[in-house]
């Protein structure tokens, strides 16, 4: 069901924006606002602006922008309703639901929300079988082997599957639940031979609850006990409404406070990889669950740090199979290192081997950038082999390649050349080919998307036309961004901007369909005698409207006050002259919108007939003239 207006009008209220963005982002003061590298794309130089006056945010690189609420919903990939959750629990507010939505968003919300209750059903009974006699006897004992505590097994949620056809489906359908959730939710399987009848997923395995970011279970990894050959190893939960496989990262939940705190983020394979680093006191770690890893993985990580320590077992195949997923993190926009542990050992094996100290200084001394883990890799190789030394210098400058920041690169051609013993001009040389051939291939990729809009733009008559849309969006913009931001302030006794524009524009219709939205809001608003300011579109359901206003309202370069208050240094601010700042604005929006009908009565000219040419010819002539009149008051003539 809908959250409640007024508990998202609370959710505004107390929802600082600082505080909110400084839970993920470190900010640091800049002028009147706070300014971090945006945890939304990769950037080394700050553009995410934070204002607190505004209650904000801004990222000039990638365009972002949005109220607090809006940054949880971008950030922790959620909808609405979640992040308005997410910030009431934050600040103690008390949730409140209403009946106003449609019957669909009602449907779909029920859905999500009775796989939530089901699977967290799910995850109790696992964990409550545990404390049972067969659980205790198989779940607990391997856990305990492990070396698994008490406190390790609840923070993870561990449990155990009773191997029973369908103790968990009886169990649920005692406590109320329908067939249809649990299919949905992954627990249970439909009889092929009997389609009334249902069992298990899982069955006398132990049981790791895979969880959100916000710690709500959402899918289930399952380990077989015994020797059975025809059964796999893991059993995992099928995608659902609410589970993603290439979105989830094994542990994150329990990880990322840790990994922002850290600023680095070790990455393994497996669940009890995970679980093992936490019982040697390292926390920071995630798992990919034996899958390969994926874009929206790797953005995952991104939110939280720049740095990834990719941990290898040691396995000399598996690792060389797996360099992918190092290529992929670079290109990713994270540092990479890696570490490597001894023939026939993995993460939990050695951390169990070696004690926690001296796990945690085998991992401090032992892990490598990328460059020379990948050449260390193959150095037995090289050494006897000209041909195979020339195969890893390539590869190593094609995932020098990936890497998006040339600072970056420039600084690993200089190692590499130094580890491989070569010539820095020689490696620099096939970088920039490859470099070339990635730009031509990303070039051809995107001519092939857009055909079509390749081929109008070799075609003059259409370019021109997209040149005057794009100024004409830039004139109605502009007036807009004049109205929103000092429609309450007055150019004279007793008119103010907001009478003064929409007096001007009565007759003009904004042909961008989100500003002609936001003028048809502000009228609709000063009819209800409500003064609309910046603050009452952004608490607006359309998202394409904040994102327009906030664009509006904030500017990427802030001038400090110590211009003048220091240096007696005086520039001029639109607001000095704001009567000549309107003014302007309405005639240089009138004059493309007199352009537009001058260039469509040329064309109704050129195909006119006789009779009707006289007409047309005294319509261009007046329309002419008011443009001439508009240049005249403009005091220059604007380009066509």
């Amino acid at each position: 069901m809908a959250i409640s207006r007024s508990t998202t009008d609370k959710v505004r209220e107390r929802a600082d924006i600082e505080e909110v963005v400084n839970d993920y982002v470190p900010l640091k003061k800049k002028g009147q606002n706070l300014m971090a590298c945006c945890p939304f794309h990769n950037e080394k130089t700050p553009s995410f602006s934070v204002s607190p006056s505004k209650q904000i945010y801004k990222c000039f690189g990638c365009g972002k922008a949005g109220d607090s609420i809006q940054f949880v919903m971008d950030i922790e990939g959620v909808g609405f309703n979640e992040a308005i959750k997410q910030l009431a629990k934050k600040y103690g507010i008390e949730i409140e639901e209403e009946h106003n939505a449609t019957p669909e968003d009602v449907e779909a919300y029920n859905e999500k929300e009775s796989l939530y209750i089901a699977l967290g059903f799910a995850r109790d009974l696992f964990v409550q079988n545990l404390r049972e006699d067969e659980g205790q006897s198989i779940g607990l004992s391997y856990f305990k082997e492990r070396g698994f505590h008490e406190a390790i097994i609840e923070k993870f949620d561990l449990g155990y599957a009773m191997d029973s056809w369908d103790h968990l489906h009886q169990k649920a359908k005692t406590a109320g639940f329908e067939d249809d959730i649990l299919l949905k939710a992954g627990l249970i399987l439909q009889k092929e031979s009997d389609q009334s009848r249902f069992y298990d997923r899982f069955r006398g395995r132990v049981i790791f609850t895979i969880h959100n970011l916000g710690g709500k279970p959402i899918a289930f990894g399952a380990r077989k006990l015994g020797n059975d050959k025809n059964s796999p190893k893991y059993i995992n939960s099928p995608e659902t409404a609410v589970y993603h496989k290439s979105d989830v990262l094994y542990g994150m939940f329990q990880a990322k406070k840790s990994i922002r705190n850290e600023d680095n983020c070790f990455l393994v394979e497996g669940y009890t990889d995970v679980i093992s680093l936490h019982l040697s006191g390292i926390e920071n770690v995630v798992a990919s669950s034996g899958t390969s890893l994926t874009e929206n993985q790797i953005k995952l990580i991104k939110r939280f740090t720049d740095h990834v320590t990719v941990l290898f077992d040691g396995d000399e195949a598996g690792i060389k199979a797996s360099l992918r997923g190092i290529d992929m993190l670079l290109e990713g926009g994270l540092n990479v290192r890696a570490v490597v542990f001894p023939q026939g050992e993995d993460p939990d094996s050695f951390s169990r081997k070696l004690g926690s100290v001296a796990f945690k200084e085998y991992l401090k001394v032992q892990a490598k950038d990328f460059i020379a883990f990948k050449i260390g890799l193959f150095a037995d190789e090289v050494a006897l082999d000209p041909i195979k030394r020339a195969e890893v210098i390539r590869q190593v400058v094609q995932s020098m390649s990936k890497i998006p920041d040339p600072i970056i690169r420039s600084v690993y051609v200089k190692e590499s050349a130094k580890l491989l013993e070569m010539e820095e001009e020689i490696i620099q040389a096939e970088l920039n080919k490859m470099l070339l051939k990635i730009t031509k291939d990303h070039q051809f990729k995107a001519n092939l998307q857009n055909k079509e809009t390749v081929i109008e733009d070799f075609l003059p008559e259409k370019k021109t036309e997209a040149s005057l849309k794009e100024t004409q969006i830039a004139h109605e913009r502009e007036m807009l961004r004049l109205l929103v931001s000092y429609g309450f302030e007055k150019v004279s006794e007793g008119l103010r901007v907001c009478d003064y524009l929409l007096q001007e524009m009565e007759d003009l219709h904004f042909e961008t369909p989100v500003y002609q939205r936001i003028l048809v809001q502000y009228k609709g608003a000063l009819a209800k005698d409500v003064l609309p300011d910046p603050e009452y579109f952004l608490k607006q359901e359309d998202q394409e409207i904040k994102r327009e206003v906030i664009s509006m309202i904030t500017s990427k370069h802030e001038m400090s006050d110590n211009w003048e208050k220091k240096f007696q240094i005086y520039t001029h601010r639109e607001t000095d002259d704001l009567s000549k700042t309107l003014y302007a604005g309405i005639l240089r929006l009138k004059r493309r919108v007199l352009k537009k009908m001058l260039d469509e009565t040329i064309q109704k000219l050129k195909v006119a007939e006789n009779k009707d040419v006289v007409e047309l010819q005294q319509v261009y002539l007046e329309l002419k003239n008011f443009q001439i009149a508009i240049d005249k008051q403009l005091g220059t003539v604007i380009s066509q």
